[in-house]
């Protein structure tokens, strides 16, 4: 950063405790709140702002693509549920039961959904007849429910938002082509909206999707070296369909069963931008995704033609397609400037008597605080070349962070060495046996994160037994 003094002093610095960091960031932002029901928050109009504006990019994204929407019941029959047996014994843990309608107790207990694969496939059984009744390509923007023991505020809570796709193909080929069809949206959204860069790949069959054949994910790294699943996409091949008894007569009039996947996204996706681009004076937005991309701040308010001009600046903004808003409160301009900071606003832009004298405004950015002097002719073009930097450079940065913080290793001692000094991801060879995996867990509270798509050969040999090796594997602490 070009001037590291800190101008929120509220905000514990993330070197010191990272965790608190995170938690005042969140608060101090104005995102959420906490409510009387544990594990649960109220999010804000500045959090739902930025949600707001992930679902507008990733519904457009997936209408490109043939997706319609639908919203189904968030209620589950209990014998709903225990029609896909590894899928029920997946969730079981985390699922919230309703027992009584009003005062009568029900006859038959129903989940609030933690996932809607169930209720989808009931659905399917019915609409789905002939080969003519398919693709269906559906997805759902609702609030899911997970009875967490531990949680934090949009990492993991008891309840939160999300979309969930929920996709029937006739063969198991275009099942496959939409799973991976997603993933890459989604790993398009995070890179070129959200500036995160991710990695692409599979999860291990001991950390994929309750019933699923395959599960592929994106993975990123926080600011603390700790990784963070950041979008799935399953291929549930057809257990789900023979569990449910969904089939269609194929054009020789024979019946076959549907292939399905399922894929989403959760506002999870706001804790990952805090701790990718977030410091320690509070929130740091990617331009793409700030609800309010550049604030006005009028210097010396009071003396004429202040305002006047600030509004002029609003108007030439906005028409420029520019989400902008002028702060004209009675406030001093360091607190301004200081709000803007904690808010995570990508650009101020101060104009004050002398700066309109010259015709000028002096822009500056949130992520590096570089001051830029723009011409009041032509400032939302000049506003927008600095939000198009920003942008590029916030993505270069998470990118050279987490390159940085990847390390390769061949040695199961060095392994565990690295796993506890060097927070980051791990990349190390695997045979593929569940028992090395758990190893690996048991040792140094480190998951797999992932089977990349692009693979390496580091050694010939498994990290952990020395076995021959099958896979090179992306390995790291998870939140």
């Amino acid at each position: 950063m070009a001037n590291n003094k800190k101008l929120v002093e509220a905000i514990t610095s993330m070197e010191e405790d990272f965790a608190q960091w995170y938690t005042d960031v969140v608060k101090k932002a104005d995102l959420i709140d906490y409510t009387s029901v544990k594990g649960c928050m109220v999010i804000k109009p500045a959090g739902y702002a930025i949600w707001e504006n992930i679902q507008h990019e990733l519904d457009r994204r997936f209408k490109e693509t043939g997706v319609e929407n639908v919203y189904l019941p968030m209620f589950i029959p209990e014998s709903l549920l225990q029609k896909e047996k590894d899928h029920v014994e997946g969730f079981a843990p985390e699922v919230a039961w309703v027992t009584h309608g009003g005062l009568e107790p029900l006859q038959e207990r129903l989940c609030v959904r933690p996932t809607s694969e169930t209720l989808f496939c009931d659905f399917y059984a019915k609409e789905i007849q002939s080969h003519r009744d398919l693709p269906k390509v559906y997805n759902q923007w609702c609030s899911v429910v997970r009875w967490e023991k531990t949680t934090r505020p949009f990492l993991r809570s008891r309840e939160f938002l999300w979309q969930e796709g929920h996709t029937a193909h006739a063969t198991a080929e275009e099942a496959e082509e939409r799973t991976v069809q997603m993933l890459n949206i989604y790993a398009d959204f995070c890179e070129q909206v959200l500036a995160i860069p991710v990695v692409k790949g599979q999860k291990t069959d001991k950390e994929k999707f309750a019933g699923a054949e395959a599960t592929y994910t994106i993975e990123s790294l926080m600011h603390d070296g700790k990784a963070l699943q950041s979008g799935t996409s399953h291929n549930f091949g057809d257990g789900f369909a023979k569990a449910f008894g969904i089939q269609y007569t194929d054009k020789e009039n024979k019946l076959q069963y549907v292939h399905q996947t399922s894929w989403g996204m959760t506002t999870r996706m706001i804790g990952a931008i805090i701790m990718v681009h977030g410091d320690n004076s509070g929130l740091v937005l990617p331009p793409r995704i700030a609800p309010v991309q550049a604030v006005i701040i009028p210097i010396q308010q009071r003396k004429e033609g202040v305002l006047e001009t600030a509004e002029k600046l609003n108007v030439q903004l906005k028409a420029a397609g520019i989400r902008v808003k002028t702060d004209a409160t009675d406030k001093s301009p360091g607190f301004k400037f200081a709000e803007q900071e904690m808010r995570g606003i990508p650009v101020r832009i101060e104009c004050g008597p002398k700066d309109i004298e010259a015709n000028q405004a002096v822009v500056v950015r949130r992520d590096t605080r570089e001051k830029t002097v723009v011409s009041l002719d032509n400032l939302a073009q000049g506003v927008q070349e600095i939000l198009d930097t920003m942008q590029k450079e916030m993505l270069e940065r998470a990118r050279a962070h987490r390159d940085a913080h990847t390390y390769a290793v061949t040695d199961y001692e060095e392994f565990k060495k690295t796993v506890e000094e060097k927070p980051g991801f791990v990349k190390a060879m695997w045979c593929g046996c569940r028992e090395c995996e758990d190893k690996i867990k048991e040792d140094v509270q480190a998951t797999s994160r992932c089977i990349p798509f692009e693979q390496e050969t580091l050694s010939d040999k498994c990290v952990v037994c020395g076995k021959p090796a099958k896979k090179m594997v992306y390995w790291g602490r998870a939140y």
